[in-house]
């Protein structure tokens, strides 16, 4: 089969690498997002499926929006049989889903009909689940809603961070794309519609997410630093010592506690292994931080440095 591949996001990196190495199929396209500045300096560096596309050897394109007359006659001219899309960025439009005559195939990073939209990684563990997975659909003009075709169970384990799980199933995506393409290629491949019922959505994650709601449960505050590590990172305001700028505080890693009750974000302790905050229900242990414009360290070293007393305030 000929196959146009579409991706921009690290977690399509595995993806394409499976398609471009198992010669089963002809690669004949790679669509992704064109190269941003990236860095302080703001260098334009190509993105990670354009680096994966190149050192293949395979042709690249990369339109600033899709969907427009001149790219959808470029992807027309290549005939292609199938369309895969993978973490790309931008919605197709039914004239682009129209080109491939076996279809349009997605990888997203979900048991669908759960967790549709743009970022079903993090908010699985934001919001506490144990198990997610990889699912491969047909795609229609519906936000992740096309038939499901194969899917695989993916346990969420208690160290997981969005990056770490994302990393783990773009990996399971990959292998259980080649084999939904191995069951196009032989007939054999079925599909079922998706039950509305149980769709529940995942939304692009935005900066301000990240910050931390102390009202929240201990747990469920704990689980966002997880998913929302590397981005957007949970952060805070912790009171500052007389004299000093109060400054950002990011925490990459923390744990819920049981605590006495106490109005949320005071520091109910400053000793131990991190700040102990209060929450809405349980207190928040700060374990792994970054204070604005230093390094990574450990909540117990914060601590030390900051001579913060019980009763300081976290915004």
């Amino acid at each position: 089969m000929r196959i146009v591949f579409m991706g921009s996001a690290e977690p399509s990196v595995p993806s394409l690498e499976a398609l471009a190495g198992s010669g089963a199929d002809d690669v004949v396209g790679v669509v992704t997002q064109p190269d941003r500045p990236k860095g302080r300096r703001l260098r334009v560096e190509a993105g990670p499926v354009r680096a994966a596309a190149e050192k293949a050897g395979l042709r690249v394109f990369a339109p600033e929006r899709v969907n427009l007359p001149g790219a959808v006659a470029e992807l027309r001219a290549l005939a292609f049989d199938v369309l895969v899309v993978v973490a790309y960025g931008q919605i197709l439009k039914s004239e682009l889903l129209g080109l491939p005559p076996l279809g349009c195939i997605n990888v997203h990073a979900s048991l669908l009909p759960k967790y549709r939209g743009a970022a079903p990684v993090q908010w699985a563990i934001a919001n506490g689940e144990t198990v997610t997975g990889a699912t491969t659909m047909f795609m229609n003009e519906r936000l992740d809603a096309g038939d499901i075709l194969l899917q695989k169970p993916v346990a969420i384990l208690a160290e997981d961070t969005g990056g770490t799980l994302q990393d783990r199933l773009g990996r399971e995506g990959a292998g259980l794309l080649v084999e939904t393409l191995s069951r196009l290629r032989a007939g054999r491949l079925q599909r079922a519609v998706q039950v509305e019922a149980g769709a529940t959505y995942a939304p692009r994650l935005r900066k301000d997410d990240g910050r931390m709601d102390w009202t929240r449960p201990a747990a469920e505050i704990a689980n966002r630093v997880r998913g929302f590590n590397p981005w957007p990172c949970c952060f805070c305001e912790p009171a500052a010592p007389a004299g000093a700028r109060p400054g950002f505080l990011r925490v990459l890693k923390a744990r819920a506690e049981a605590a006495r009750a106490a109005a949320p974000g005071e520091l109910l302790a400053a000793n131990g292994g991190g700040p102990l905050v209060a929450a809405g229900e349980g207190a928040v242990r700060l374990l792994l931080v970054q204070p604005e414009g230093r390094g990574v360290m450990s909540g117990a070293d914060y601590q030390r440095g900051r001579r913060m007393a019980a009763g300081a305030a976290f915004r």
